[in-house]
């Protein structure tokens, strides 16, 4: 077994800091090891079966940006202990080199300014590593540099994505991408208190547990009328997910089913068959199956889940008028893995599916922050854009899904949102907190809008809820207060709706 040492200072930190225990480490390719956090006094702890190079992510409080999912470098394996935040800014300020390096070669320019930051994080972080004897000095050093690689990294993101938004808008005269918002079950959703085109699609929650929750019997009458209703306001209409891997995902009566895929297959498949054929013609964007990657329903395996995806992309494809097809996968950065339950990197998962099921047109990603089961911590833009990238050598256009919570603590479902905020919705974040309220949601969606709209490979924006009302599996991150007024949020995506392409 591997074990990796990382020293945590000042002395009780490690006491205060919640996300420790998610911390995981990763291989060159960027698979997920199995990982296994303790704390040992000041010290974590890290554990994973193979003694292999890797390097850990774990989020970190970085002053300014709040919660950050930070890295190391590719750290070998050794007796002596190493100083986490020291290796915290050695691996932020090597990915912000690289990352300058890549896009210069595609011929960006780097903004006046990037220099000077970036050669202030590399001085504080050559004084922290000479002050290694002084762990205390050394970690002060190490934090500092991390805020100036993390200014440098904005500084850097923002010119990348105004100078690819200006191609794109060069090159495209409409709105180049479907914007839009996913929809409770309410026949009559608020939609009056969203600006007049904001959104040009909508996605219906047509999913199997809510369709057919008693075997042979269909519930169709909401999900009619909300496509009367989306075809009255002129949308784009996506129906999904059909299937919901998930624990609770997929309907009770099939539980006894579990685990056989052959007898599974004759049921997914007759549903999935069913639903396209009966709305054929009215929608021709569908969103297959969600948490295809994390599973967790019916005790299906990897293996039996790609198995029964393909048949259902080949039985879906089939049917006539259908335009697009896709899955959307959970955590699509693939931290889940740590908890050894899966063998494949959510990249391999769908590398595996398109290889088998080439008639998949699409792939949707959720991309959220603040939500304590999608993993602690937020990525930074650069992160994001590395991810996308990554995604956009399957060859096939990426369809989003964001969200962000507008408050912290628990919502009526017991479920934690990070932050446990108590004050207003619209009060402002404390420096760098992270307490999520109405204005810190409305930032994440000005920072993540606009990188996802200056990439070509984005073909579709889906923003998780348009209300609060209902289940979710976003507590607090709808567009509309209680009231039906608008949160700060819905001005964001406006904002950046028309900023660019204001003629559309």
């Amino acid at each position: 077994m591997g074990v990796m040492r990382f020293q945590v200072s000042p002395p009780g930190f490690l006491a205060g800091w919640p996300e420790a225990e998610q911390a995981y480490i990763s291989g060159f390719d960027g698979r997920v090891f199995p990982t296994r956090v303790e704390r040992d006094g000041d010290e974590l702890v890290c554990r994973r079966p193979n003694s292999d190079s890797g390097r850990l992510h774990v989020a970190w409080p970085v002053p300014g940006f709040g919660r950050t999912l930070v890295s190391t470098s590719s750290l070998r394996e050794q007796e002596t202990v190493y100083l986490l935040p020291l290796e915290l800014a050695r691996g932020k300020i090597g990915q912000l080199r690289n990352q300058q390096a890549a896009w210069e070669i595609a011929g960006m320019s780097v903004p006046a300014g990037f220099a000077e930051a970036s050669r202030q994080a590399h001085q504080i972080f050559a004084r922290a590593t000479a002050a290694q004897d002084d762990p205390d000095e050394a970690s002060r050093l190490s934090e500092a540099a991390l805020v100036h690689a993390h200014n440098s990294a904005q500084m850097l993101t923002s010119a990348y994505v105004a100078q690819r938004l200006a191609v794109r808008c060069r090159r495209s005269a409409q709105f180049p991408a479907s914007l839009g918002c996913a929809l409770s079950d309410d026949v009559h959703p608020p939609w009056e208190s969203l600006p007049a085109g904001l959104f040009n699609s909508v996605r219906l929650p047509i999913c199997w547990r809510q369709i057919e929750p008693i075997e042979g019997e269909y519930e169709w009458d909401n999900v009619d009328r909300l496509i009367d209703w989306a075809e009255e306001q002129n949308l784009l209409v996506q129906g999904g997910p059909l299937l919901d891997f998930g624990a609770t995902g997929l309907p009770e009566w099939l539980d006894v089913w579990s685990g056989d895929v052959a007898n599974l297959q004759s049921f997914v498949c007759d549903f999935v068959e069913t639903v396209l054929s009966r709305f054929v013609g009215r929608i021709r964007v569908w969103e297959l199956a969600s948490r295809v990657n994390t599973g967790g329903g019916l005790e299906l395996s990897e293996e039996g889940r790609l198995a029964l995806l393909a048949r259902v992309v080949e039985v879906a494809r089939g049917v006539n008028d259908i335009e697009r097809l896709m899955v959307r996968i959970e955590q699509p950065w693939g931290g889940y893995q740590s908890a050894g339950r899966h063998l494949l990197s959510p990249l391999q998962f769908v590398d595996g599916l398109v290889r088998s099921a080439p008639e998949l047109s699409a792939i949707s990603l959720e991309i959220t922050a603040g939500f304590g089961s999608t993993g602690p911590g937020r990525h930074d833009l650069i992160d994001l854009s590395r991810l996308l990238d990554i995604w956009s050598t399957l060859g096939l256009p990426l369809h989003v899904t964001i969200a962000a919570p507008s408050l912290g603590g628990i919502d009526s479902g017991g479920r934690f949102v990070w932050g446990g905020c108590t004050g207003p919705e619209d009060s402002e974040p404390e420096d760098g907190g992270e307490h999520w309220t109405g204005a810190r949601q409305a930032e994440w969606v000005g920072d993540v809008l606009p990188l996802l709209l200056a990439k070509q490979s984005v073909a579709g924006i889906t923003w998780a809820q348009l209300d609060d009302t209902g289940l979710t599996d976003f507590p607090a991150a709808g567009l509309l207060n209680a009231d039906g007024s608008p949160r700060p949020v819905v001005e964001a995506i406006r904002s950046h709706r028309y900023g660019y392409w204001p003629a559309d």
